[in-house]
């Protein structure tokens, strides 16, 4: 399905005698640099109904104008799979992704994903980059996502990721009792010898931080909060495990399950059979890319990590007495 685009501005003064893909870029901030560009190549964003190049000058007054059919960005078809919506508007959807579920298509999943169902959900999102994806939770990893529904507030959202100003809230389950909370900020890139893993690299890592504050001890294990500041590939999973609290259900970098010393038979069960990395994500706020204001969403903790805590509140619990 394609769609139409047909806007147009005015040069202002300010903008006097600069070349045309820089004051593009401000009277369409919408869109991105290299999308404008593009544009302009095409003869699709014309000035004074004529098409010119990307450096040449234009002048107060001159009308740019875009009039473009956006192609469709993917070719993934939309399948028939159910969405939790948290919220929906006409440029954002706010949705809590189960775990299980894959994010978009890819080697091994080249259906059956959320992108699939989203598609499904609105055809036109097919005229996104990745569908309108612009963040994602591993496949294992349950909770609160945000999708973009049009061009301009994927690029606004875009950009407020690269910014660092969105904030994400995660509820973790670790191995191991600690004593209070922390950063780290470790840099992560591709593991050495493991190319589907990822890891902790001081010598050509990206930048990683990760905030974490402890909300329920127990004997053996801890229920944190994690806040991040970078979005790197499996980032709390890493982080977590380089500090050797790896989190519960991780067989990737926690390694086998860690049965403590005289556990119940409903504890141990719960720990070797504990499906995925108990991580969930919980909060999301950013700034909505039409109104300007600051929005928050919530979603609920996934039941199967509702169970895993109840348990370890009752066959695990901190004893401060016998633990130290």
């Amino acid at each position: 399905m394609t769609q139409k685009l047909e806007i147009s501005a005015v040069v202002p003064a300010e903008l006097d005698r600069d070349r045309l893909d820089q004051v593009a870029a401000q009277l369409f901030s919408d869109y991105s640099r290299s999308r404008l560009q593009t544009w302009i190549k095409k003869g699709e964003l014309r000035v004074d109904g004529e098409q010119r190049r990307t450096r040449d000058k234009v002048f107060e007054g001159n009308r740019l104008s875009i009039n473009v059919e956006l192609e469709p960005e993917v070719s993934w078809e939309g399948q028939e799979i159910a969405l939790d919506i948290i919220y929906e508007d006409e440029c954002i959807l706010v949705l809590n992704k189960p775990a299980g579920l894959v994010v978009h298509p890819g080697a091994g999943n080249p259906d059956g994903t959320l992108v699939n169902a989203l598609l499904n959900h609105n055809e036109s999102m097919a005229n996104l980059p990745r569908g309108g994806i612009v963040h994602r939770l591993d496949k294992e990893t349950s909770g609160i996502m945000v999708v973009a529904k049009t061009l301009p507030a994927h690029h606004h959202l875009v950009n407020q990721l690269q910014k660092r100003t969105v904030k994400r809230e995660y509820c973790a389950v670790c191995v191991g009792t600690m004593t209070g909370g922390g950063t780290v900020t470790e840099p992560i890139g591709r593991h050495p010898k493991q190319r589907k893993m990822m890891a902790v690299r001081v010598l050509g890592g990206k930048p990683a931080i990760t905030h974490y504050r402890l909300q329920t001890r127990f004997a053996n294990h801890t229920r944190i909060i994690v806040n991040l500041e970078t979005g790197r590939t499996h980032q709390i999973r890493v982080h977590m495990a380089y500090r050797k609290y790896p989190l519960i259900g991780d067989p990737v970098y926690g390694g086998r399950p860690r049965i403590p010393k005289g556990a119940s038979d409903e504890l141990i069960t719960a720990l070797r059979t504990f499906p995925r990395q108990a991580l969930h994500a919980q909060a999301l706020q950013l700034i909505h890319p039409e109104s300007g204001e600051e929005v928050s969403f919530e979603c609920p903790i996934a039941d199967d990590m509702l169970e895993l805590l109840a348990i370890l509140e009752r066959e695990d619990p901190y004893l401060p007495n016998d633990v130290y």
